[in-house]
């Protein structure tokens, strides 16, 4: 859950764009994929995908690669080909969307006049730091510096109001780190990727002209600081209460709690156009330690930080050495990826970002048919259905809890395909001389944009991923489920294919994003999207039971020598668990499951667990598979599969799973929740 001329300047023989057509006929399952010598009682994962997996190792220029990756990449020759007929259009007014979609690809691919310019565009920012002689003039400095797109020490900006979702108010996290996670600063076995982030930040200084000594004192003191940070930030598993991070405070108790630090000078430099007099504090402990922090550390030690947040935050955008040196750090010690990208492909994602749903426009208009969308609402529609009914049968829920359950499932909001209304880029400027510029322009945007909503009434007709996005959500303020074209695609959804195989690709996707609305996050809001607790106090003790049966069934789950983290997988595992129970019963409704043939000698039951497995199919390296299991509140790809199909009944039957296989779960051992 929870949100990318005619010539293509800057090419270099290894990074010429991919020619061949996107588009290709997709068998509904293909067995050529499958390896049928494997047990399906033992490992389904591999049954249904290992000659997939032996067949597509991971390209150098990826941690991981599975269906998610493969339609990207199908919709990054899609997006190419507009780009391209796009930047055809010499004829294309200043300002209007053709010009800068055309002028930000091309000067971000133009790495001539990038490389010339070496970091020369972090000079007037440099500068601004240079002029801090006070601590007490941070407040306005990291305003800025915020509202151009760099970060450092916590971070702000509007969002639904939890309690009052009808409103947008101002929101205060944590923030500061450039290590992936908080546990990286402070345990003992993150010590090695400590180090290595010294070097790593003492050469980027070293590339903007610092002599090495001085290069790395400066690194050492910046890790001092961000430690600091850290040690008083909430772990991950800590951060998925919702209401432990709603706290409302007044402007002037938040200035109270740290005096050291002006937040008036913050926020309306920020890009905040009217002060505000209440906001969110998410880690209000975090937040008043900044007080001690900033008061103990050296202002010439918060001036390197910020200097260096700056450097970080731009690097994807400078001179190739910048680009190289931080590609080695984050990508391929921390994740293990091989080489870089092509550079077409990083400056096609971020026009994609930047101009995302100018391009979203033209990709719908040319890629996604009615008829697609048609039959993507009505499976959403008998989902729902199945949804309500599983709950009216709930054996362990209150007809009063039910009731509300039912009520909520009732309300939410279904969104397919593309926005309503589109984005309006008018005021966002493009250039063709600069990439960086072009870059934190679009920033600057989306700060301005976000910040005039600030007490005002949410948008409900707003998307938070482009339409050519591969993925979903369900946002719990917005009571909303949203599918964007960009994942109906095979092998999710599949236009031509049996509804058994759509129901056990798409139809899980629908009923994972559905049940996010009462996993152990979701289920804690309510119809309009507000935290508001709905549930008696039996039955949330009875639903807490349950859920933790899911954390230890998956905390039991060993991959490649590391088990899975419980309670940070939890509310996607809730989800993976209640969008197959949800896509099965829906299914069950269909004439073709009731007639019950089977398609190239699988039933339909076994046609629906295979799309399943099959739309979790991933290779992912060592180093990323390390860090996923650290960060990631999903479930690694095999989990998602073989842990979650052993606690669902209908997959014994249909497979013949014994309680001597690997697969089976004894039945008071199984998670039942939705």
């Amino acid at each position: 859950m929870m949100v990318a001329g005619t010539m293509i300047a800057g090419c270099t023989p290894n990074e010429k764009p991919i020619e061949q057509s996107a588009k290709e006929i997709v068998p509904a399952i293909n067995t050529d994929n499958m390896d049928t010598s494997i047990n399906p009682a033992e490992d389904f994962f591999r049954y249904c995908n290992n000659n997939w997996l032996k067949n597509n190792p991971i390209p150098e220029e990826y941690t991981t690669y599975g269906a998610f990756t493969e339609i990207d990449q199908q919709n990054e020759l899609l997006i190419q080909d507009i780009i391209k007929e796009v930047s055809a259009d010499t004829s294309a007014v200043d300002g209007s969307v053709a010009q800068k979609i055309r002028d930000f690809y091309n000067a971000g691919m133009d790495t001539i006049a990038i490389n010339e310019r070496g970091y020369s565009e972090l000079l007037p920012y440099f500068e601004m730091v240079d002029g801090l002689t006070d601590k007490a003039q941070l407040g306005e400095l990291l305003g800025k510096l915020h509202y151009n797109g760099f970060g450092g020490f916590f971070n702000a900006g509007p969002s639904t109001d939890p309690k009052n979702a009808e409103m947008v108010i101002m929101h205060l996290y944590q923030g500061g780190l450039s290590l992936p996670d908080r546990d990286d600063y402070l345990t003992e076995e993150s010590q090695e990727m400590r180090d290595k982030y010294v070097e790593h930040v003492s050469k980027m200084f070293q590339l903007v002209g610092v002599n090495a000594d001085e290069a790395n004192a400066k690194a050492k003191g910046i890790l001092a600081l961000e430690t600091a940070l850290a040690n008083n930030s909430l772990s991950r598993v800590e951060r998925r209460d919702p209401d432990r991070t709603y706290n409302m405070r007044s402007l002037v108790d938040l200035q109270k709690s740290t005096p050291n630090f002006k937040w008036d000078e913050y926020f309306i430099n920020a890009g905040v156009k009217e002060l505000f007099s209440d906001l969110n504090v998410g880690m209000p402990d975090f937040i008043s330690a900044l007080n001690g922090i900033i008061l103990n550390t050296d202002l010439s030690t918060i001036k390197d930080y910020l200097k260096w947040n700056i450097i970080s935050g731009s690097a994807s955008m400078l001179s190739d050495d910048f680009v190289e040196e931080d590609f080695n750090f984050y990508s391929n010690y921390l994740y293990g990826q091989e080489v870089q990208q092509p550079r077409w492909r990083r400056i096609l994602n971020a026009t994609s970002g930047c101009l995302g749903e100018a391009i979203g426009q033209i990709y719908v208009e040319k890629h996604f048919p009615a008829a697609a969308k048609e039959r993507m609402e009505a499976l959403v529609a008998n989902l729902k259905v199945a949804l309500g009914e599983r709950i009216k049968a709930l054996d362990w829920m209150s007809e009063e809890t039910k009731e509300k359950a039912l009520n909520k499932l009732s309300c939410i909001n279904v969104k397919v395909g593309y926005p309503n209304k589109w984005k309006d880029y008018t005021d966002y400027v493009v250039t063709p001389e600069s990439y960086f510029q072009n870059v934190h322009s679009a920033i600057r945007f989306e700060t301005d944009r976000e910040m005039a909503k600030l007490g005002k009434p949410v948008d409900k007709d707003e998307w938070f991923m482009t339409p050519q996005t591969v993925n979903a959500y369900y946002s719990p303020e917005m009571n909303e489920i949203v599918f964007p074209a960009g994942i109906l695609q095979p092998p999710f959804f599949n236009q031509e294919a049996d509804d058994a195989v759509n129901y056990g690709g798409i139809g899980v996707v629908i009923g994972h994003e559905m049940t996010h609305g009462f996993d152990d996050q979701g289920c804690k809001y309510d119809e309009k999207g507000n935290l508001n607790n709905w549930w008696t106090e039996e039955d949330a003790a009875l639903f807490k039971e349950r859920t933790q049966q899911l954390v230890k069934l998956f905390n039991e789950f060993e991959l490649r020598g590391h088990h899975i983290n419980g309670e940070l997988t939890l509310g996607e595992n809730i989800a993976d668990l209640g969008g197959l129970n949800i896509a099965w019963d829906a299914y069950q409704k269909t004439e073709e499951a009731k007639a019950n043939k089977s398609i190239d000698g699988f039933t339909p039951a076994q046609r629906f667990f295979i799309s399943y497995g099959t739309i979790w199919r991933n290779n992912i390296r060592d180093k990323a598979l390390e860090r996923r299991i650290k960060e990631d509140v999903h479930s690694p790809a095999e989990a998602r599969v073989n842990r979650t199909l052993g606690s669902m009944p209908h997959f014994y039957e249909a497979f013949e799973i014994l309680p001597e296989n690997k697969m089976y779960i004894a039945p008071e051992e199984r998670a039942a929740i939705w």
